[in-house]
């Protein structure tokens, strides 16, 4: 069976060009693509079959990416979400990984480590490279020193996405 992915992104020939790329790999089929968030939420809610997966862009117009994340995380629970951004700020990361994102992918990845993190999203829930291993471990250090505030439950799988246990394992 076909892993089915949704695209949300604002740049018309990245939304193609990521599509095309995605439907060519192997058991993997492109079934919605979106300019922004609101143009996404409205074709899930006409949809007969949810995607597994929806990559969305951090900032797009009408509706940006947290907003977007944060209505498909409450209206459609078994949908996972992938951020996919050029940006590598903390405010981006924690702001989609508080909606409800599985993971943090940025747009310069390698198309094999795209098709390895959906698998691995779609088998697992969550995806953490080891770029963003880094990003997690500085956002903790970096935590006391800022108005971040994260929830207990954050802390506890920000501790555990950084350490050697398996996304099995943590949960």
């Amino acid at each position: 069976m076909k892993i089915t992915i949704g695209i949300a992104d604002d740049q018309q020939l990245f939304l193609k060009s990521l599509s095309n790329l995605i439907s060519s790999f192997k058991d993997f089929e492109v079934t919605v693509e979106a300019l922004n968030g609101e143009e996404l939420l409205k074709q899930l809610a006409v949809l007969k079959t949810l995607p597994d997966i929806l990559l969305i862009d951090v900032q797009m117009p009408a509706m940006d990416g947290p907003t977007a994340v944060a209505k498909i995380a409450a209206g459609y629970p078994s949908v996972k979400t992938v951020a996919l951004s050029m940006k590598e700020d903390d405010h981006s990361i924690l702001s989609m990984l508080r909606a409800g994102c599985s993971a943090y992918l940025l747009k310069d990845l390698h198309p094999r480590e795209l098709e390895k993190a959906l698998i691995e999203v779609r088998e697992t829930g969550y995806y953490n490279s080891d770029s963003f291993s880094l990003h997690y471990r500085r956002l903790l250090r970096k935590q006391g020193e800022d108005e971040i505030k994260l929830t207990d439950r954050e802390k506890a799988f920000l501790k555990l996405a950084c350490s050697d246990f398996t996304y099995k394992e943590i949960a």
